[in-house]
């Protein structure tokens, strides 16, 4: 009974040790990310306003599960769970997703890689090289709220680069499932029986990049359904953009720009612009330095909007860091182009900001 009882806890630890061999490798990763704003003329009366940012401080605040299970014969399965949360409330970004940043699977070898999920889409993508202040509360993305949120429901993904040749493409049924409101949660779940341009999505980009220069462009197709946010309210109505981005490393100097045109056809009209955009970063021993101008010309109208801003920032330790921005928000005609991300401003007023806070990375 004993030499029973020895074999079977043996077997037991056996299948236990090659069931550990074959788990999946998860890492856990996040940015807790939060600070203090001073913001001018947030309304028609031109009050001022102190505030703890909300949808984002330098870098939105997040926790994430990232794996991979290598399958042999350099194929390797990978997934990403990855969650979005205001610092200021503790509550959900994302439209309230769980995992609204990132909920995927997919598969990866030498010919790129696979995804299945909602995903990063190839407009996000093509700005992260040469946008160099990213996600920042002054920043691009508040002048185009859907930069920084350009992601896909049911979407099927592809990425590839090869010898600094990069290609990649993303394809929705369903682009937005989320009716939460904001710029991550549109209304438009699309997948409709007998309409399969419903709130349909395609995004795709190529472009060559390596440590020391690249150059990309991008193009991003997103089609309406009924009761869709941006007045895109029919399968008829598109919203589109095309990217053409670039950045240069001259020493440990690097020099970013870009240019998005849009060209939105919505139940409330046919509209155009072209965002412009370039910035600097430059480290200092433990500081980094960033600046960027951007604007915004919104065609045959006068309701443009230029932008300026400084960023500096002390790495503490190699996780923490404290950092210190100041911007302008410089509206025109009856623009009302808030300087940080989901802030308000008086229609046609500039709007001055300083903000202050604290970033730790694990």
């Amino acid at each position: 009974m004993k030499n029973t009882i020895c074999s079977a806890v043996a077997l037991t630890c056996g299948l236990a040790a090659s069931a550990a061999g074959a788990q999946t490798n998860v890492t856990i990763y996040g940015i807790v990310d939060s600070g203090v704003a001073y913001m001018t003329n947030v309304n028609a009366a031109g009050d001022n306003m102190f505030k703890m940012p909300s949808l984002t401080s330098s870098f939105p605040s997040r926790i994430g599960f990232r794996g991979t299970e290598d399958l042999g014969n350099g194929l390797q399965a990978f997934f990403v769970l990855e969650n979005g949360l205001a610092m200021d409330t503790g509550t959900q970004q994302q439209g309230g997703r769980l995992f609204g940043r990132q909920a995927n699977v997919g598969l990866k070898g030498s010919w790129g890689a696979i995804t299945l999920g909602r995903q990063l889409n190839m407009t996000y993508i093509s700005q992260l090289k040469s946008d160099v202040l990213g996600p920042h509360l002054f920043a691009v993305g508040s002048i185009d709220a859907y930069l920084p949120n350009a992601r896909s429901d049911n979407a099927i993904g592809y990425m590839g680069n090869f010898n600094g040749f990069v290609v990649g493409a993303t394809w929705s049924f369903g682009r937005d499932a989320s009716a939460a409101g904001g710029p991550a949660a549109t209304n438009c779940a699309g997948e409709v029986a007998g309409n399969s341009r419903a709130c349909r999505q395609y995004t795709t980009l190529v472009g060559y990049e390596v440590k020391d220069w690249g150059v990309n462009s991008s193009y991003d197709r997103m089609y309406g359904n009924t009761g869709a946010a941006g007045g895109l309210t029919s399968s008829d109505n598109t919203d589109v953009r095309t990217t053409l981005n670039g950045y240069v490393m001259l020493g440990a100097t690097k020099i970013g720009a870009g240019l998005i045109d849009r060209d939105t056809h919505a139940a409330t009209g046919h509209t155009e612009s072209d965002l412009y955009y370039i910035g600097l970063s430059h480290p200092i021993g433990a500081y980094v330095i960033d600046a960027q101008v951007a604007r915004r010309d919104t065609k045959n109208s006068s309701s443009d909007v230029n932008m300026l801003v400084a960023r500096l920032t002390y790495n503490l330790s190699k996780r923490t860091a404290w950092y210190a921005s100041i911007g302008r928000m410089a509206n025109k005609g009856t623009s009302a182009v808030a300087l940080d991300a989901g802030g308000t401003v008086g229609a046609g007023l500039g709007q001055n900001g300083v903000m202050t806070g604290l970033r730790h990375t694990f």
